[in-house]
């Protein structure tokens, strides 16, 4: 059976999955977190990890040397901007991005490094 960082890189690599997707050129690791609990945990029968819980999921990329990442915004002066903005960063608050040196899309020999802490 595949390593996480190979199933990882696999479910990138799908066009199954809505849920899971490359960023920054390849660099960053995007999980829409409500639809990944359904779309990939929470697939009845075929598991691609060996999870439910997106706890458990985020516990498995830490220990491969995954890093959460924030994601800036720059923010208005105007009040109605601003609100506008802050509807969009709670909506965008369900993203969340990880990113590992070793595990980017344009040298996916790297992965191999993705060892387990």
């Amino acid at each position: 059976s595949l390593r996480f960082p190979q199933k990882l890189w696999k479910i990138l690599e799908s066009s199954k999955f809505q849920s899971i997707w490359w960023t920054e050129g390849g660099k960053c690791v995007a999980i829409n977190k409500d639809l990944f609990e359904v779309e990939v945990l929470g697939r009845e029968g075929q598991q691609v990890f060996h999870t439910q819980k997106i706890r458990s999921f985020m516990r498995q990329l830490n220990a491969y040397g995954f890093t959460k990442m924030q994601q800036n915004f720059q923010r208005s002066a105007s009040l109605p901007e601003f609100l506008a903005e802050e509807a969009a960063a709670s909506a965008h608050s369900q993203i969340l991005y990880y990113y590992n040196p070793s595990f980017n899309r344009a040298h996916p020999w790297l992965s191999e490094m993705c060892k387990r802490r």
